[in-house]
């Protein structure tokens, strides 16, 4: 069995990564073509391209680079038809990935869609691209799923792939500590993002709180997606260390974390570590998605709760000044601090049992070699 997988982010990586280690377990003989990163290579996914050079987010950015992305989908559509896949599995990425699905279905190659696009968010019109061109849909939210019952759609949810994650990732303060050549300070950790343009627009601003807390240590999650040296250059006359591909440590052994709006918000609250949400875009790009988009929140515990749980400081709410505030209060408020941690525990609850992982691959192998028998006996 042949597989084609794509993603074009840190996150997706990482849930691909794990998705082809269940489906090894299961269908031993399996081979994975991918659009995807070091992770998804280390599982044994044979890399056609690296995400960082597919990582383009807002408006402007991808009208700035469209001769690049457009590039790149028939560079994947080309190499889709030489691999000649029993079925591609698309990881979020939608702008990406919906366009593939298309040209899937067209040339009757079967398509399972991991981690679907939101467009309960906006582009609820997609809906008829996704019943025509998607044959099994994986969702990880549980009101998402509910979403696709209402357009007459089945969608499947087994639960959040990140708590299968999570179950491997506990680890030692002490050694943490250690191997890193930490203090004994409290740590608050600060998660800028893994593309450029997010690391650029956000690390400054959280940086500059740090002369505040004298008490506490600032700890950057850093990512291999992007170069040491960009890093470098905004922590010069910082006494900040920069930990790669530490996050999950990071933020399990954290008093409380700064984190870039994304599957990070998601992640601290799994730690169950405070934390205060921080969004800023290109002006162009931000105020095209205000009118787009049609959600009360940006970040995944709140979009999960259906309230809010987290602060989030968005555009012109992401400031200095906005910013100590809200630390302050996830620092030494503690009655704000439980109330948060009860939050996520109860967030938890929703999310389901771990497994989710295992039973995607299980539904994807079981369709999969079905299709494949099926289209044998037409033959």
């Amino acid at each position: 069995m042949k597989f084609y997988i794509i993603t074009g982010e840190a996150s997706g990586d990482m849930y691909g990564a794990k998705l082809i280690t269940e489906l090894k377990q299961k269908m031993p003989e399996a081979s994975f073509r991918c659009w995807g990163g070091d992770l998804m290579q280390q599982a044994g996914g044979t890399i056609v391209k690296h995400y960082r050079e597919l990582a383009f987010m807002g408006f402007f950015e991808v009208v700035a680079n469209l001769r690049t992305i457009l590039s790149n989908l028939n560079a994947c559509k080309k190499d889709i038809l030489e691999y000649k896949p029993d079925a591609i599995i698309l990881i979020d990425y939608p702008g990406f990935n919906l366009r593939i699905a298309e040209f899937a279905h067209q040339n009757n190659i079967k398509v399972c869609y991991y981690i679907a696009p939101q467009i309960w968010a906006w582009k609820e019109s997609r809906i008829k691209k996704i019943k025509k061109n998607i044959d099994r849909l994986f969702v990880i939210l549980p009101f998402e799923k509910e979403f696709y019952t209402k357009h007459n759609y089945t969608a499947y949810f087994f639960g959040h792939p990140l708590l299968d994650i999570f179950e491997d990732k506990k680890s030692n303060k002490l050694e943490f500590i250690s191997k890193n050549k930490l203090s004994e300070k409290p740590i608050i950790a600060m998660l800028p993002g893994s593309r450029k343009q997010e690391l650029i627009r956000m690390l400054p601003i959280m940086l500059s709180v740090m002369q505040h807390y004298p008490d506490y240590q600032f700890v950057i999650g850093g990512t291999h997606a992007l170069p040491k040296e960009l890093y470098d250059a905004y922590i010069t006359g910082y006494n900040i260390p920069v930990l790669f591909n530490q996050t999950y440590d990071l933020l399990q052994h954290s008093h409380a974390a700064i984190v870039k709006s994304g599957t990070s918000t998601l992640e601290t609250a799994l730690f169950e570590t405070p934390q205060v949400v921080c969004y800023t875009a290109n002006k162009i790009s931000y105020h095209i998605a205000k009118r787009l988009v049609k959600i009360k929140y940006i970040s995944l515990p709140n979009l999960i709760m259906d309230k809010q749980v987290i602060k989030e400081l968005i555009q012109n709410d992401f400031t200095a000044e906005n910013l100590k505030i809200e630390l302050d209060k996830i620092i030494h408020d503690l009655d704000y601090r439980k109330n948060m941690i009860n939050e996520y525990k109860a967030m938890k609850n929703k999310l389901g049992n771990t497994g989710a992982t295992e039973r995607i691959a299980g539904e994807i192998v079981n369709y999969t070699k079905l299709e494949v028998q099926s289209s044998r006996f037409k033959v």
